[in-house]
């Protein structure tokens, strides 16, 4: 029997939003790590976010956020509980349902996804926490209860952001809650460096350059990982792995919970026809309409099957080298979109995307694959913490895994099955909705990625590979000092980004951004040929003055 995991999610709207605000100020402050993601109107042209150039890409990022909005916002707080075992995190989740205040557009296609998914419009309408785009009215208008507060609050934290593919995410994000976006990408890199001195971390490149899966999307990341680690548990070994804490809301408090279950992964009977768009992408142009299994659980397993297989290896090498082709010549016009967020694209009429995508093969993420994320399955363990603020009481549940293998007859079968008791399952069961692709779960799902992979990933490496880029940053930062030791302001920034490279959670992976079809990510750092923009120096002083 497969269990049923449940993750709580605080559902955060206009008429609660006052209520909830310490708490989640609270959560956000004593949080070890934020891990954010963004539900948006649009993204507009899909090429343009395709392009060769960085900065074009960067220009056509630019102009979506600025016409377009953010429907809804994730946080998942990452607290790591120093008098629990090792890896053991208290997270709480807050969905916060947006509206606009100014005039923006909604592709129908963006429409069409977020109601399959589960997206109330007439609630966002309705009860959406309202907020204005671009500079902001000055120094004043950080204080109060608002979005604009929210994020200056964020930014006050100094703690670790993690997102999924998230250029993207942290553009709408600059648009949104903070400035106008500068003209140029060197600007706009620089000011995030100072934004979030902790660092930024994109579980998309952490997949594909350090973890290597096999496919890097969301929903497929996420279970991978989870079920990895509760391999790890059930061994019974001294390997680390992570352990999920979560909080029972009490009283009038639970009424603002939304409770999303899912089944962990288990083999399913009878099906062996994989789509191989969605496989490889985590996403497919025909949708529920596709002949073929979109199950990533059958997907993951099937793929450990196969992992030893040379000659599918190999096919998998051509088919993948066969559709960067393609997608060079503007056939597969999808293939390389910001993950999940594909849906939220517009396509020229002309630019239908393949019927078909191109295996996957894990020794190829150099060549930077184009991989798009999907709408993503989330689990849960509920556990007790009695230091939440929001928490009247904390249920009592660790979390425990079996893991099977498979037969010659059957597929591979691995579970993990996390204790609730019988009147909580009832509780979060009844009030469970159909829909799984919400901010909220997917900022859970991208930070429960980034939990495993540090327990995964080693400071010193994990391999020749990591050793390897290791020393090349090393060599980097040796020449960049011979460059600037003369000048003392840059000798400081040299300094800062050593000291941040020490306290780093994943040090080969700090500030480094997934960028579809490239082969290297985007650095996030002040580079000694850009400035920060005008407008950022404002703001951080008067966040910093509050």
């Amino acid at each position: 029997m497969v269990s049923s995991l449940v993750v709580p999610v605080i559902d955060v709207q206009n008429d609660n939003f006052r209520e909830l605000w310490p708490a989640m100020v609270v959560a956000i402050k004593t949080a070890s790590f934020l891990a954010l993601d963004t539900e948006l109107s649009g993204l507009g042209n899909r090429k343009s976010l395709l392009a060769e150039s960085i900065e074009d890409r960067y220009k056509a990022i630019c102009s979506a956020a600025r016409s377009r909005s953010i429907l809804s916002l994730g946080i998942a707080c990452y607290k790591k509980l120093d008098d629990k075992a090792a890896h053991t995190y208290l997270v709480q989740v807050y969905n916060l349902t947006l509206l606009c205040s100014e005039e923006y557009m909604i592709e129908p296609q963006s429409v069409k996804f977020l109601v399959q998914h589960g997206f109330d419009f007439n609630k966002q309408y309705a009860s959406g926490i309202p907020y204005l785009k671009g500079n902001g009215k000055g120094t004043s208008e950080e204080q109060g209860v608002h979005m604009r507060a929210l994020f200056t609050e964020v930014l006050r934290a100094r703690k670790a952001l993690v997102l999924h593919n998230g250029l993207i995410d942290m553009a709408f994000l600059y648009q949104s809650f903070y400035a106008n976006l500068p003209d140029r990408l060197a600007t706009f890199t620089a000011d995030l460096s100072e934004m979030f001195p902790a660092g930024i971390y994109d579980t998309k490149y952490v997949t594909e350059f350090e973890l290597r899966l096999p496919a890097s999307y969301l929903e497929y990341a996420f279970k991978k990982c989870k079920l990895d680690n509760s391999r790890i548990v059930t061994s019974g070994g001294a390997v680390p792995h992570v352990h999920v804490e979560f909080c029972q809301y009490a009283g009038h408090l639970s009424s603002y919970v939304d409770y999303r279950t899912c089944q962990d992964v288990s083999s399913a009977e009878g099906q062996t026809d994989i789509c191989e768009r969605f496989s490889a992408f985590g996403w497919c142009p025909n949708g529920a309409q596709c002949p073929s299994s979109h199950d990533t659980d059958l997907i993951i397993l099937q793929d450990e099957k196969g992992a030893g297989d040379k000659k599918k290896k190999k096919k998998r090498i051509r088919n993948k080298k066969r559709g960067r082709g393609e997608a060079e010549n503007g056939g597969a016009v999808c293939d390389g979109a910001p993950d999940h967020k594909i849906p939220h694209m517009e396509l020229d009429s002309g630019d239908a995307p393949a019927a078909l995508g191109p295996e996957r093969d894990n020794s190829q993420k150099e060549d930077g694959d184009m991989k798009a994320d999907d709408e993503g399955n989330q689990v849960s363990e509920n556990n007790p913490d009695h230091k939440n603020p929001a928490a009247a009481e904390a249920p009592t549940d660790g979390e425990t895994n079996t893991a099977t293998s498979n037969t010659k007859e059957s597929r591979e079968e691995a579970r993990e099955t996390g204790a609730l008791s019988n009147q909580q399952a009832n509780t979060n069961t009844s009030k469970a909705d159909p829909g799984t692709h919400r901010a909220g779960f997917d900022a859970y799902m991208t930070g429960y990625i980034f939990a495993h992979s540090c327990t995964m990933i080693k400071k010193d490496g994990v391999g020749p590979v990591e050793k390897e880029q290791q020393q090349e940053v090393v060599d980097k930062e040796k020449q960049q000092q011979e460059v600037v030791d003369k000048e003392k302001q840059q000798q400081e920034v040299v300094d800062k980004e050593k000291q941040q490279q020490e306290e780093a959670w994943l040090p080969t992976c700090l500030n480094k951004v997934y960028l579809s079809g490239k082969a290297a990510p985007l650095n996030v750092v002040k580079s000694t040929f850009a400035r920060s923009s005008k407008v950022h120096i404002q703001k951080m002083k008067a966040v910093w003055a509050l």
